[in-house]
């Protein structure tokens, strides 16, 4: 897995994720290894083998001393529970005086929880997160330890540049550290679907538009959305707001000094399409209640209720689960989120992806115990990135992990659109949820609800979400 990734891929998404994260070069890297590294007893001075330590395979020692770690993730349905426990069970197979307790959190109340632990000190060792904004409080809070040592002393894995750029806070230390594979957001469709219809797979919002239309007049409500998680809707929002106000929408509202706003024309624009394709019927009646993490919202596209899904790219993998095999490559499809040419003609950069280089990152919160550090460190740069883990997440999730080469082994074009996603883009929007401090995403996902069940009007969503930013700022001085 250590063939060169494309220059163009990591230019394209390198420019967004330092505004977020912070700059820094990381010191060269080497391939990844395998899971099944055996830990040996490091030699002591006089040549004799050392009792209490054990040599990972990077060289770095671990105690061989008990050892108690808790991690928490958000792998809280299959096929991602099984896929995301094998790593954990390799290194404690490996190093059986240590033990880890992996628990799996639910995604929508996941970073509330994570904030309770935090205020009452109880925050876990290892802990998955979006990195952004959110990141950079937990490590000012005291709960993210900085890796640089070790990363540059013991790296076994070559990834992705622009991953480690987003695992990197702003004052450039390394913080976290990339698992979980590339995260894009696409547009999957019911294939059937389509074919049934006559309909092709749209390339502009136009087309979008007239594709919808037609599905509606042969019965089938076009979009599916689970809102009830809030963070779904914005996905599609997010799209809008790339197409209307290009890559600099976003950058100019979160620095103020540039003259931007979050109520700036795109961000109103977007939120008037959205509330246009709602009362059209173009997404589903009652989406506010429909949940992702329950699969509500992809159960739609099964029953042929609905013909479009925009999701992440772990969604391909839970609709191979769910589905199957025969029904996931007759049916399933995916294709990038449409452009809208009238922006572009103005000058409005189409080539926008929103989403993620690392899908999630974790973070260390060792609370000064060296011996939980080197562990943890160990955890993540071998076992998160093995071989095993690697293509167990693409085959049985259909995500990327963020390695150099594994492109190389994509073969289902499904999720292969997800990194075409990355590919084609020259600019990457991290979710808003992510990229914003962790008390202004929490109302822009409430603007979400608002957004989507029509009860307030684009300008005071918008506007709601800059007095939010406004009053942030105003704290941090």
């Amino acid at each position: 897995m250590k063939k060169a990734l494309a220059l163009a891929l990591v230019a394209a998404m390198t420019a967004t994720m330092v505004l977020g994260c912070g700059g820094g070069n990381p010191a060269g890297s080497s391939a990844a290894p395998t899971q099944d590294a055996g830990s040996t007893a490091a030699p002591s001075a006089d040549g004799s083998q050392a009792e209490s330590q054990s040599a990972s395979e990077d060289g770095l020692v671990l105690t061989t001393e008990p050892l108690e770690i808790e991690l928490w993730d958000i792998a809280s349905s299959e096929p991602k529970t099984t896929v995301e426990e094998g790593p954990v069970k390799a290194f404690m197979a490996d190093y059986p005086n240590i033990h880890v307790n992996q628990v799996h959190m639910v995604n929508d109340t996941y970073k509330q929880d994570l904030i309770v632990a935090m205020s009452a000190n109880k925050a876990p060792n290892m802990y998955t997160h979006w990195t952004g904004g959110p990141m950079n409080e937990y490590y000012k809070s005291g709960f993210c330890d900085t890796l640089d040592d070790l990363y540059d002393a013991y790296n076994q894995t070559d990834y992705l540049e622009s991953a480690l750029a987003m695992c990197r806070a702003t004052d450039g230390k390394l913080i976290a550290m990339p698992y979980g594979g590339l995260s894009a957001a696409v547009v999957y469709y019911n294939k059937k679907m389509f074919a049934d219809n006559g309909l092709e797979v749209p390339t502009t919002i136009e087309e979008f538009e007239a594709v919808c239309d037609k599905l509606l007049e042969a019965g089938i409500t076009p979009i599916a959305l689970g809102n009830g998680s809030k963070w779904t809707g914005s996905l599609i929002y997010m799209y809008l707001v790339a197409r209307y106000g290009g890559p600099e929408a976003v950058v100019n509202a979160y620095f103020p000094e540039n003259g931007g706003s979050f109520a700036d024309e795109p961000f109103v624009k977007a939120a008037e399409k959205v509330q246009e394709w709602v009362k059209k019927g173009y997404i589903i009646e009652g989406c506010n209640s429909i949940t992702s993490d329950s699969a509500g919202d992809r159960a739609l596209i099964y029953n042929n209720t609905c013909a479009m899904l925009v999701h992440l790219s772990s969604t391909a993998g839970g609709v191979k689960s769910d589905m199957g095999e025969d029904w996931y490559n007759e049916c399933f499809g995916a294709f990038q989120f449409p452009i809208d040419p009238e922006s572009e003609k103005a000058g409005v950069n189409q080539k926008v992806a929103v989403g993620s280089a690392v899908g999630n990152a974790f973070s260390i919160n060792s609370q000064g115990n060296e011996e939980i550090r080197k562990a943890l460190f160990v955890l993540c740069n071998q076992y998160y990135t093995g071989e095993e883990y690697a293509m167990n997440t693409l085959e049985q999730v259909g995500k990327v992990v963020s390695i150099n080469g594994m492109q190389d082994y994509i073969t289902d074009p499904v999720v292969m659109a997800s990194w075409d996603c990355f590919a084609n883009a020259t600019d990457v929007q991290l979710f808003y949820d992510q990229y914003l401090p962790a008390s202004v995403a929490e109302v822009h996902k409430d603007t979400m609800s608002d957004l989507f069940g029509l009860t307030k009007t684009p300008e005071e969503i918008c506007q709601t979400l800059q007095d939010a930013y406004t009053k942030y700022l105003a704290e941090q001085q």
